[in-house]
Formats: C-alpha cells, sequence, structure tokens
C-alpha cells in the first residue's frame, strides 16, 4: 500500500494555521476598529447675534367722510397730499411710496331719527417702503403732525409699521462656523471629563435659522439665532 509524504501534509497543515491565525487577527482589528468606531458624543451648538433692520415698511392708515362719492374722493386726495407732503419733508420723497385703494363704506341710519354725520366713509392707507431706518424712525416720531394738518390717522393693528433684515444669507457661513465650533468645545469638555479626546465628525446637521425682534419695544433691532447638532467620535 502506498504512503502519502508527510512533509507536504504538515505544509499544509502550518499554512493553514497561519491563515488561521491572520483571519483572527484580522477579524479581531475589525471589532476593536467598530467598537471604536461606535463611541461617539452628541453635541450642540448655539450662534447668537444682533443685527439692525436694513428695510422699513411703514404704513400710514388715514380715514375721511363726505355726503357724496365726488367729496369723498376730493378728501381723500387732499388727504394723501398731505401726507405725501409729509413724507418729503421727512426726506422720505425719494422713497418707494404705495398707495392702497379706499376702503369706502355708505353709512347706513340706525333709526328714523338717527342720522348718520356723513353718508360715506373712507379709509385709505400710504405705505413708505425705505432702507433708511433712522429718517423712517424720525418720521414716525412726528407723524402726530399730521393730525394738526386735518389728516384723521387711523390707528390699526393690521397697519403697523414692520421692520426687516435681507442680509441672512451673508452672516450664514459666519454664524454656523461659530455654533460649530461652539459644540466642538462642548465635545472637548465631554471628552476630557471622560478621558478621551475628540475625533472626526460622524455626524452634523444645522439647525433653522431663527430671526426675531429683540424686543417688543426695538423691532429695528433683530436677532439671529441657529442651532447645530453635531456628533464626534472619540478615541482613546
Amino acid at each position: 500500500m502506498e504512503q502519502r509524504p508527510v512533509v507536504p501534509s504538515l505544509l499544509k497543515g502550518f499554512i493553514l494555521a497561519i491563515g488561521f491565525v491572520a483571519g483572527c487577527w484580522v477579524l479581531a482589528g475589525a471589532l476593536v476598529d467598530f467598537k471604536a468606531m461606535d463611541r461617539f458624543v452628541s453635541v450642540k451648538g448655539l450662534a447668537e447675534r444682533e443685527v439692525p433692520a436694513d428695510l422699513a415698511m411703514w404704513p400710514i392708515s388715514f380715514s375721511v367722510a363726505a355726503d357724496t362719492l365726488p367729496d369723498l374722493d376730493a378728501a381723500l386726495a387732499d388727504s394723501r397730499k398731505k401726507v405725501l407732503d409729509f413724507l418729503n419733508e421727512q426726506g422720505l420723497g425719494q422713497a418707494e411710496i404705495m398707495n392702497a385703494a379706499p376702503q369706502v363704506q355708505e353709512n347706513q341710519y340706525n333709526s328714523p331719527n338717527q342720522r348718520p354725520v356723513h353718508r360715506y366713509t373712507a379709509q385709505a392707507v400710504v405705505t413708505v417702503r425705505s432702507n433708511d431706518i433712522a429718517k423712517v424712525k424720525k418720521g414716525m416720531s412726528v407723524a402726530g403732525e399730521l393730525v394738526s394738518r386735518g389728516v384723521l390717522l387711523v390707528q390699526n393693528y393690521e397697519f403697523r409699521p414692520t421692520f426687516a433684515f435681507t442680509g441672512l444669507n451673508k452672516i450664514k457661513p459666519d454664524m454656523i462656523a461659530e455654533a460649530t465650533r461652539n459644540a466642538r468645545d462642548a465635545a472637548k469638555q465631554f471628552a476630557e471629563d471622560s478621558g478621551s479626546r475628540v475625533g472626526g465628525i460622524r455626524r452634523a446637521s444645522q439647525g433653522y435659522f431663527s430671526l426675531q425682534d429683540r424686543d417688543q419695544y426695538t423691532p429695528e433691532i433683530k436677532k439671529v439665532r441657529v442651532v447645530t447638532s453635531v456628533d464626534y467620535f472619540l478615541e482613546d
């Protein structure tokens, strides 16, 4: 009976053993790497700024009354001219001026013995749109002069002045970078407390930018706020 060589069999076994050990070593390294990748910290970074508004919209609402429609139209034209003259005196003559169509109402008799003072009343709005916030604020502060000129101003929440900031896209990159730096600082503090160090970014998401008035008394100053959420890997 023919006998097989012993040396080649031993060699094959040795090679298989080496391959098995190498495979285990690679698998162990992969498990360690996987475990390391599973260690991370989730933090949030905040960035806030106060910015001046760069666009003002000031609606000036006024009312007139008359007994005939032609007289009502003439009264509207007279009050509108006085408003425009006032705006020109305040340095806003070159601003964008928008005239809305007036709302006309026919007054009814409440009873046979109660006749309305005027048959018709109308309310009109002249809106000023300007980038010169200072001039708009100054004009608003002395708008009461219109009353002494015979303009019946109407206070209406619907027609309150508004201020806007249109330069958000210009400051977005810097604010996102600031929020990310703040998030990394928070991650570093956590890593130091846990005896680790901060690695790369595992995942990051940018929150929404919020734009609000600083307070009810200074709507021309806006507060911009953004929060970013970042996951950092932790390394030994």
